[in-house]
C-alpha cells in the first residue's frame, strides 16, 4: 500500500505541475493579448489627431514713396582709343647657318649626231672587152685548131675567163663543152692569146679582176 501511494503522489505532482505551466503560458498569452491592443488603440488615438491651423490675418501693403526727380548724368567723354601693337615674332637663334646649297647644274642632253656624210659615187664596172669584132675574128680564124680543121671538126665552145689589172685573161675554164677536146683546148688557149678587155674597177676607181663569159663558134667555111 505504501508503494501504491507514494506512485500515485508522483502523478499527481506531476499534473498539478503540468496545470500549473498551462495557466501561466493561458494567462502570459492574455497579458500579451491585452498590452498589444492597448498600444494599437494609443497609436490611433495619436495618428488620428487633427490639427487646425490659424488662417493668417491680411496685411495692409504700404503706399509706395513718392517718386523723387533725378538730375540727368553729366556727359562723359568717349576714352581715347588704345592702340595695342601686336607683338613682335619670337626671334628663333640659330648657332651656326648651313651654307647655302649650290645651284642645281642642269647637263643639256647631248645634240644628235650629225648624219654620216653620203659616200662618194661609186666607180666600180666590170671588166669591158676591147675591141671585141677583132679579137674575136682572130679566135675563131687564127685560133681554130689545125687538128680539128683536117678533121674538119666544128662546134661551140662555153668558156669563163678571168680578166687581169692589165685587161689580160690570166685563167680559163670551160662551162660548156663542144665534145670535142681539141676544140675546148684551143677556144681557152686563143681567149689567153688574143682577148683583150678594159680592167674591171673599184669603188674607188682602182683597177681590180674582173670575169666574163661567152662562146665561141667554130665554123668550116
Amino acid at each position: 500500500m505504501a508503494y501504491a501511494d507514494q506512485q500515485m503522489n508522483g502523478s499527481r505532482v506531476i499534473s498539478l505541475v503540468i496545470v500549473a505551466l498551462i495557466h501561466v503560458a493561458v494567462g502570459y498569452a492574455l497579458i500579451s493579448g491585452l498590452a498589444i491592443s492597448a498600444v494599437k488603440e494609443v497609436v490611433q488615438r495619436v495618428t488620428t489627431v487633427d490639427i487646425e491651423e490659424p488662417e493668417p490675418e491680411p496685411t495692409e501693403e504700404p503706399p509706395p514713396p513718392p517718386e523723387q526727380e533725378v538730375a540727368p548724368p553729366p556727359p562723359v567723354a568717349p576714352p581715347p582709343p588704345i592702340s595695342i601693337a601686336p607683338a613682335p615674332p619670337p626671334i628663333r637663334v640659330q648657332p651656326n647657318i648651313p651654307p647655302p646649297a649650290p645651284p642645281a647644274l642642269v647637263v643639256p642632253p647631248p645634240a644628235p649626231p650629225a648624219p654620216p656624210a653620203p659616200p662618194p659615187p661609186s666607180l666600180a664596172r666590170p671588166a669591158e672587152r676591147d675591141n671585141f669584132r677583132r679579137w674575136q675574128s682572130r679566135i675563131v680564124n687564127e685560133g681554130y685548131p689545125q687538128r680539128a680543121i683536117r678533121r674538119e671538126i666544128q662546134g661551140s665552145v662555153g668558156v669563163s675567163v678571168v680578166v687581169d689589172t692589165n685587161g689580160r685573161v690570166s685563167s680559163c675554164t670551160v662551162t660548156a663543152s663542144s665534145g670535142e677536146s681539141v676544140l675546148d683546148e684551143g677556144a681557152c688557149d686563143a681567149m689567153e692569146r688574143y682577148a683583150r678587155y678594159n680592167p674591171a674597177l673599184d669603188n674607188a676607181g682602182n683597177p681590180t679582176t674582173g670575169r666574163d663569159s661567152l662562146t665561141i663558134v667554130y665554123r668550116l667555111n
